[in-house]
């Protein structure tokens, strides 16, 4: 993509439009760009959780892997958000998908079976995935939101879903190698 910001303001969305990447105008409110505000959320926090797990890896290599995997997320997220700025354009495609697959299933060979429901917490780096976690079905529920508007083509909406499974995994295995036990979900008792 040769196009670049110079400017950073324009003031062309003072009043509640912005411009997409095909020139359309639209509010700020519109399904298109609540998905795009939505997968920035997550890239964010995913930039968060890699940075936390840099610090922590000197002291855990076996998190050095996590961020090996995880780290281009962050470019591929982008890639979405571009794919939903400019609708014609498509960037990811389905190896990228079978990536995470793999990695999911590797991680879960070392994980084994998960026998009760979690809860986000044991340590900041495990919570900090589960907030990325969470934050991957809230895109993913907008992606599918503007694909019930405007349907979406290419992989981005199961490139999100599986990326929403990765970081639940990516939680369970960061705990492992972190050595902190699981907070295992208790039910309420019954009245």
């Amino acid at each position: 993509m040769g196009f670049r910001l110079s400017k950073i303001y324009t003031r062309t969305g003072d009043k509640g439009s912005t411009s997409l990447g095909d020139g359309r105008r639209v509010p700020k409110d519109h399904p298109r760009v609540e998905a795009m505000g939505e997968v920035d959320t997550l890239n964010s926090q995913l930039g968060l959780l890699l940075a936390e797990l840099a610090e922590h890896s000197r002291e855990c290599t076996g998190l050095t892997e996590v961020v090996e995997v995880l780290a281009p997320c962050q470019h591929r997220l982008f890639d979405l958000g571009g794919e939903l700025a400019m609708p014609v354009y498509q960037a990811l495609d389905s190896a990228e998908v079978e990536r995470l697959e793999a990695a999911i299933d590797l991680w879960n060979e070392e994980l084994g079976p998960l026998e009760n429901f979690i809860l986000p917490g044991g340590s900041a780096l495990i919570a900090q995935a589960h907030v990325c976690r969470s934050l991957a079905r809230g895109a993913e529920r907008r992606c599918q939101h503007l694909n019930a508007v405007e349907p979406l083509a290419g992989v981005g909406l199961a490139y999100i879903n599986r990326l929403s499974d990765l970081l639940f995994v990516a939680a369970r295995l960061i705990a492992r190698r972190q050595g902190v036990a699981e907070i295992l979900w208790q039910a309420a008792a019954k009245p």
